[in-house]
């Protein structure tokens, strides 16, 4: 499971870094980013944006908007066998921007928050699929997405049995958003980010209040 992460870099960073400008204006870093809240993503319909959507999945075929399911995470080895997840991996992916993420570590004394990062500490993308749904009441839209979810790699396996799809470079993201190839090619591209390529260190019980949103959150203890 993902359920937090970090994306702290300026905007004009992740504009050069993902070749894609700011849709909706400019973001303050987010030092706690939580469920329901609204992030940057970009959509395979139009890559050279970055956009705002919610985090925790709404389909468009969702009738009563609370009272559905809001996945935030979906398993990489299972896409398929669900239809409307399926259709998503097929139709709508996006990248999730990020500069690292939070993942915690149970023990017999509770569980032990850490951050997780590339080892050069840059921004990267998540593996994401993205729907919009419409209140037809109103006539607002709201787009949503959710983290695709792989197994551990050795690094991982040590805090927790799962970890976010980190996209490994230009190429694998332009790839993933990319249209023109099929579904196997997408699938393939969700592995677990090499473990030689990341860092962890344990950080304070801060982090499990998304009301904590300072740099204070990702400090080493």
């Amino acid at each position: 499971m993902c359920g937090r992460y970090t994306l702290t870099p300026p905007p004009s960073i992740l504009e050069d870094r993902f070749d894609a400008a700011f849709a909706a204006g400019l973001t303050d870093p987010t030092y706690n980013a939580a469920p329901s809240q609204t992030l940057p993503i970009i959509l395979n319909s139009d890559p050279g944006q970055i956009q705002l959507a919610r985090w925790g999945l709404v389909p468009g075929w969702v009738k009563d908007l609370k009272a559905a399911p809001k996945p935030i995470n979906a398993r990489a080895e299972t896409l398929t066998e669900k239809p409307s997840f399926r259709t998503l991996l097929q139709r709508k992916r996006a990248l999730v921007l990020a500069d690292s993420f939070y993942e915690w570590q149970a023990g017999p004394h509770g569980k032990t928050p850490y951050r997780i990062l590339l080892k050069e500490e840059q921004p990267f993308a998540f593996a994401g699929l993205w729907d919009e749904w419409l209140d037809k009441q109103t006539g607002e839209v709201v787009p949503s997405f959710t983290i695709v979810t792989t197994e551990p790699n050795e690094l991982m396996a040590t805090i927790h049995n799962r970890m976010p799809v980190i996209l490994p470079g230009r190429d694998a993201e332009l790839a993933w958003l990319d249209d023109t190839i099929g579904l196997a090619d997408h699938q393939h591209l969700l592995q677990p980010y090499p473990a030689d390529g990341m860092q962890a260190y344990a950080i304070s019980t801060l982090v499990n209040s998304p009301a904590h949103n300072s740099p204070e959150v990702m400090a080493p203890v």
